[in-house]
């Protein structure tokens, strides 16, 4: 399909509106920072920001690679904010957040790609916020685990990933990414540090089959996940993948059932739901 398919009675998306929203959005643009929220399309994020809840999106709104599911932009990153990781955390306290969910591009183009602003954030939350709880939603890292160690010892409550979608599929929607090697980051977090709690996310309606979905949702909890996101693909644009089809409640419904029979900790699955959805709620 070249086009994008007129949404089903049951997506509703949440008018962005209320002095909470007001409020989150004057900040946002006076620190010039970025949220996943916006740069992603989320059509959760009249609900999120309602509710005085956003995802930061750190490292700047320009993403080294060109997945074709998201809606954030690609190309050739400006320079490191380094006082970024101070704006994000101050903004944190002014809206007195509890539970932070903190994410980024990929900085394929940077030699640590990034590592160094993601800890500093990390650190400088935690400081001028204490006891908050944080979940990191992380790029891959190339599977560099000397990358990846950064993350783990700074113990964030929560550290997610995406598989994304199916095996099959992967290569069509991810393209730069490696549906192994994302597997191998969630097992590998867990295996340096079991109290992390771990997460990933996959997206239905790209054409995978109800098999696929079980036989990825297997893969992920033998990679020793704690935390399944289940969400309906919505395509953000023309230029992007096309969405296949639209997959009743009843059957988010039903993997629901089913992750939580396989022994899953948390499975959040329906229409609307994103990665960062009800995160608060992901934290031991």
């Amino acid at each position: 399909m070249n086009f994008i398919q007129k949404k089903p009675t049951w997506i509703k998306v949440k008018l962005p509106i209320g002095k909470n929203y007001n409020e989150l959005q004057k900040l946002v643009t006076l620190h010039k920072l970025n949220t996943i929220c916006q740069s992603g399309s989320c059509p959760n994020i009249g609900e999120c920001w309602g509710k005085g809840v956003a995802t930061f999106m750190i490292l700047g709104n320009i993403c080294t690679r060109s997945c074709r599911f998201c809606g954030v932009k690609t190309g050739r990153p400006g320079k490191v904010d380094w006082k970024e990781p101070d704006k994000v955390a101050r903004s944190i306290k002014i809206l007195k957040v509890k539970h932070a969910v903190i994410t980024s591009v990929n900085r394929d183009d940077l030699k640590d790609m990034g590592i160094s602003i993601w800890v500093k954030t990390i650190e400088i939350t935690r400081y001028l916020n204490p006891g908050i709880t944080i979940e990191t939603l992380i790029p891959d890292f190339k599977g560099e685990k000397k990358i990846i160690d950064q993350i783990i010892i700074t113990k964030p409550e929560v550290i997610s990933h995406n598989v994304e979608t199916v095996y099959r599929l992967t290569k069509k929607v991810r393209i730069q990414a490696k549906y192994n090697r994302s597997l191998e980051v969630l097992q590998y977090i867990k295996k340096i540090n079991q109290n992390i709690r771990t997460k990933t996310g996959i997206m239905l309606g790209l054409g995978e089959t109800k098999k696929e979905i079980l036989e990825t949702m297997k893969d992920i909890k033998n990679s020793k996940v704690d935390i399944l996101t289940l969400g309906q693909y919505l395509q953000p644009t023309l230029n992007h993948f096309p969405v296949h089809s639209f997959i009743l409640p009843e059957q988010f419904q039903e993997y629901k059932k089913i992750g939580l029979k396989m022994g899953f900790k948390h499975v959040e699955s329906g229409p609307l739901v994103r990665s960062s959805y009800h995160a608060e709620k992901h934290v031991k």
